[in-house]
């Protein structure tokens, strides 16, 4: 005979599980933000370009975006733009700030 489920203790697993997985995330977004050399920035800038980049709809403008994002994570060598974050003393694409694109949520 089959033993009955626990749903209470399933759920409470699940719970557990994602309130990780979102700290693990935070985690994350705090490394990126560090090893692009964002946290030079203020909070109201950081957040006012996070807001433009989200809201934007261009698909020219996202795919470079998202090429320029591929390459840091990938080492190469990339186009410094205005507020490139190019800085001395920067981190750098491999300093072991960056999370790996496998650690990304999504990536499994």
């Amino acid at each position: 005979m089959r033993r009955p489920r626990d749903y209470d203790a399933e759920l409470k697993a699940l719970t557990d599980k994602a309130r990780q997985l979102k700290a693990r995330k935070q985690s994350q977004l705090g490394e990126l933000v560090m090893a692009t050399g964002a946290d030079r920035l203020s909070a109201e800038e950081l957040a006012g370009a996070l807001l433009a980049a989200a809201s934007t709809t261009e698909a020219p403008r996202r795919e470079a975006w998202r090429k320029r994002g591929a390459a840091f994570f990938s080492g190469q060598r990339h186009d410094a733009g205005p507020g490139a974050g190019d800085k001395p003393g920067s981190a750098t694409p491999g300093d072991g700030c960056a999370p790996s694109p496998a650690a990304e949520p999504g990536a499994a």
